[in-house]
């Protein structure tokens, strides 16, 4: 980048090859790649939103409609479009649901700036008047909110979240699951979803998913002479190897006599027995161990009647401590019967053609687990992505007790009321709170149009029910089936406000950001060793949404 002095001589302030856009062109060039990452995701928005196909490097396939996840899969280049790609993370690890919501309602709100810009309305103007409406709008919703207390709207709640994703008609069977399992997590009104563990088993049918008041381990025991039940477990959780320890650094020994090498062996061979009478001394009869479990040691195992299983992941030796109350022992000669967990009954049951095992009675009665069936692994995948979106939404109405009519009701309500807000404010923000009611159209109008219906004729007849004069026209949404407004609430399509104040709040966040950058300066990357290689010179790599500029 050049200036100028006043000698007329050129003077250098940011290294050669420096890419720079200002004012409008970096705003619409922003823009251009928020709205960018919006249509990516806008058509599987709505229970008939269709699904994306991604396939990653190295030929893996998943076929998903859910918005986090295809933005995850998504390699995003573009700083402003890996901004709009963070509001979906936000409202994942907020809500658990509503990603593709927020996403589309951020692209949208850029859009609608676009045409401020382009009138001269300064940037500083339409963020506050954004930030006026995303507060207006936040109020609307809590007044239209309806209290859900029971468990029937609590399954409505599930149902919604899951509608549109592949569950082979499902739906209120895995509701009632999910239901059922967040009921049973529930302590002084938190659901912590974390002590709901989701297992996967290929094979059977959808219908064929229960659950389980323990924990599911997808392990089976180590030796085929151990018992297959334990009852009144006492239960050792090993972090260490059941093995010898090998050196730190390269050892080598050399032995003289061979008489030498049955005693080396032999020493072995005790180490490893000890380890064993230490656990049985510790009155362990189930070991569950996070690595390796030596031979030998599985045969004293067997011996000693004791059931174990080997090389458990560290999430569920986290879960067995929490559900059965025992200590994780990094150092096996250091283990006492304190350390020891507790559970009814831990057993292997064969799940399909394989066996798994099943920790039930524990200490800790706030741990459930779901084991999900299914005709092939993508059909697993998807399902299990629908629950654990439909687990947080649970958690979130039971936490927040508030729900509001889904398919678009609150969008249109809160555009309406907004825009009656907006005559009050005056001045040039009202003008951006006017946007921001308009961009509220974007749900409902881009839900009609991934059903096959008349966008326009659908926002027509919802803006007709929620004529104010109606008392129950704030739960009119779009029944994509006929086409025509209905109430929500007796169609059972709701969903917690907390994903609808999040999505609100997060897109109007992010659009602002985005509006406040009017520079953007990107300095030259240095070429790679092997230009074919990298996805920004165009090779075979190359992928994601837009360039720098």
């Amino acid at each position: 980048m050049y200036g100028s002095g006043g000698s007329n001589q050129p003077i250098i302030v940011l290294k050669e090859g420096t890419e720079r856009s200002k004012d409008k062109e970096a705003q619409f060039n922003n823009i251009a790649a928020a709205k960018a990452v919006a249509d990516s995701v806008r058509s599987t928005l709505g229970p008939k939103g269709m699904d994306k196909m991604l396939v990653d490097s190295v030929g893996d396939v998943t076929v998903t409609n859910d918005g986090v996840t295809i933005l995850k899969e998504i390699d995003v280049q573009h700083p402003a479009a890996k901004m709009v790609v963070e509001v979906a993370k936000t409202q994942d690890a907020e809500c658990g649901d509503g990603t593709t919501t927020a996403v589309v309602l951020a692209g949208e709100l850029l859009k609608q700036s676009e045409t401020l810009i382009d009138q001269n309305i300064h940037p500083t103007v339409i963020t506050n008047g954004f930030k006026l409406a995303a507060e207006k709008a936040v109020e609307i919703l809590n007044k239209i909110a309806v209290s859900s207390d029971d468990d029937k709207l609590l399954k409505e709640v599930a149902g919604t979240a899951m509608t549109g994703k592949s569950i082979g008609g499902e739906g209120e069977h895995l509701s009632e699951l999910i239901v059922k399992a967040a009921r049973a997590v529930q302590v002084d009104g938190k659901v912590d979803t974390a002590n709901i563990k989701i297992e996967k088993k290929t094979g059977g049918n959808i219908s064929e998913t229960y659950m389980v008041e323990g924990l599911v381990i997808d392990k089976q025991r180590v030796h085929p002479r151990m018992p297959k039940v334990v009852n009144k477990a006492k239960i050792a959780l090993l972090t260490t190897p059941l093995e010898n320890k090998k050196p730190e650094v390269s050892a080598e020994i050399s032995i003289s006599d061979p008489t030498y090498m049955q005693s080396f062996l032999n020493e072995e061979e005790a180490t490893l027995k000890a380890m064993v009478d230490k656990i049985a001394s510790a009155g362990a009869n189930v070991v569950f161990c996070q690595k390796g479990v030596d031979d030998l040691v599985q045969h004293y195992l067997a011996k000693a009647g004791i059931l174990c299983f080997r090389r458990l992941k560290e999430s569920d030796m986290v879960a067995l401590s929490k559900a059965t109350g025992g200590n994780l022992v990094g150092e096996i000669m250091e283990i006492k019967s304190s350390d020891l967990g507790v559970a009814a009954k831990v057993e292997e049951k064969e799940v399909g053609t394989e066996s798994m095992c099943f920790v039930t009675g524990c200490k800790n009665p706030k741990a459930v687990s779901i084991v999900i069936r299914g005709g092939t692994e993508h059909v697993i995948a998807e399902v299990e992505r629908a629950m654990e979106d439909a687990i947080r939404v649970v958690g979130v109405a039971i936490e927040d007790g508030k729900v509001v009519a889904g398919a678009g009701a609150p969008e249109i309500e809160v555009e309406l009321r907004l825009a009656e807000y907006a005559s009050t404010i005056g001045g040039r923000e009202q003008l951006a709170i006017e946007a921001f009611a308009k961009a509220m159209e974007i749900i409902p109008w881009t839900i009609a149009e991934n059903a096959g219906i008349d966008s326009i004729d659908a926002i027509i007849k919802l803006k007709t029910a929620h004529d104010k004069t109606k008392k129950r026209g704030i739960y009119f949404g779009l029944d994509l089936d006929t086409g025509e407004a209905v109430d929500m609430l007796k169609l059972k399509v709701v969903e917690p406000l907390r994903v609808k104040v999040q999505a609100i709040n997060s897109a109007a966040e992010v659009a602002n950001m985005v509006l406040r950058i009017d520079d953007v300066i990107a300095s030259r990357r240095a070429p790679p060793m092997n230009p074919m290689a990298d996805p920004n010179m165009g090779g075979p790599g190359m992928s994601g949404i837009g360039g720098m500029m």
